[in-house]
């Protein structure tokens, strides 16, 4: 049975967080297209970002980012335009947004990562955002994360967030995240972006790894409609506000603070596959069996990705197990 428990609160339910979500005019239909999500002090900072070849602005400026120090106190991220493919006026859009949030907060640029979602193509208003951010700021609160989650979603039909709760040293340690992904959804990674809060404290190498390897075991692991995109993020804070020992090695603590933060990305990424566009089920495909994960993870991406298999999904029709594609998972397994 595992040592925790699902609770509310989403981004907001760690200790030491506010979060907020606010129309600013970015989107045509007036819709909520703008979060923010902060720290009240300096989180280790981890991120995982896009396979493709041609990436946003956001992407580059994070990757940077903790490439250079992996500390960070706030994300800000808009919907409506992806900023993506907008070449040398995109980065300093980029640039000039997390300058903009710093200023208002007063901390340093260094500490701010941004992404974006949207038309990819389009810059961001940015004479909406320099409006907003100042709106956004004032509304942060330590209840926000439903509106934070709101203000993310594009094409998404139903806002998406989780939160477990378990106790180290006697003491509760907290793990919430919101989401939003639902078209353009295949390996590595779907067409999402991912924010994840945390207030253990953690050594930077470890938290870098945990993420990893919960991305590989889950918005790694689902498919849609086999697209990628150019704006994919996953972006983890662990603050430390939780006044539990540091976590700095491997050992019993860390295997369970990374048993949570899988749990909580697992239930996010199932959230993007059954909000999928056009979707109609939630498929779950377990393989056992394999030498290892990679095999395991080959065959069933296999099955998600077969046109054959979900169009007889779709329609309903037993008679999917062709020998073509027998013969294809089997060559998958050598």
């Amino acid at each position: 049975m595992a040592d925790w428990q699902e609770i509310t609160g989403g981004v907001t339910a760690p200790k030491g967080y506010r979060a907020a979500g606010i129309a600013a005019g970015l989107k045509p239909s007036g819709a909520p297209d703008l979060a923010l999500i902060v720290s009240d002090v300096d989180a280790i900072a981890a991120g995982v970002f896009t396979t493709s070849q041609v990436k946003a602005a956001c992407v580059d400026y994070c990757r940077q980012r903790l490439q250079a120090k992996s500390v960070a106190r706030a994300i800000l991220c808009n919907a409506g335009q992806a900023n993506a493919a907008t070449g040398a006026q995109g980065w300093a859009d980029a640039n000039e947004s997390a300058e903009l949030l710093a200023r208002e907060l007063g901390i340093s640029p260094e500490l701010v990562l941004v992404a974006s979602t949207g038309v990819i193509g389009q810059r961001i208003k940015m004479d909406q955002l320099r409006t907003g951010i100042p709106q956004l700021v004032a509304a942060a609160s330590p209840t926000g994360s439903d509106a934070a989650a709101k203000a993310i979603i594009t094409t998404d039909l139903v806002t998406k967030s989780f939160a477990l709760e378990t106790t180290m040293d006697g003491r509760p340690v907290r793990i919430g995240g919101i989401c939003k992904g639902s078209g353009m959804i295949h390996p590595n990674m779907a067409t999402m972006l991912a924010f994840v809060t945390c207030d253990a404290a953690i050594s930077p190498h470890l938290w870098q790894q945990m993420v990893s390897r919960a991305a590989d075991k889950s918005f790694n692991q689902i498919t849609v409609d086999g697209d990628t995109s150019t704006n994919d993020s996953l972006i983890a804070l662990a603050n430390g506000e939780s006044r539990t020992p540091a976590i700095t090695e491997p050992g019993p603590e860390a295997d369970k603070l990374e048993a949570m933060l899988t749990e909580v990305c697992m239930g996010m990424a199932k959230a993007i596959a059954r909000d999928g566009e056009g979707a109609t089920c939630l498929l779950e495909i377990r393989v056992s069996g394999t030498s290892d994960d990679a095999a395991a993870r080959q065959i069933a991406r296999t099955i998600a990705g077969s046109a054959l298999f979900k169009a007889a999904v779709f329609g309903r029709d037993p008679n999917w197990v062709k020998p073509s594609l027998i013969r294809f998972r089997l060559r998958s397994t050598r």
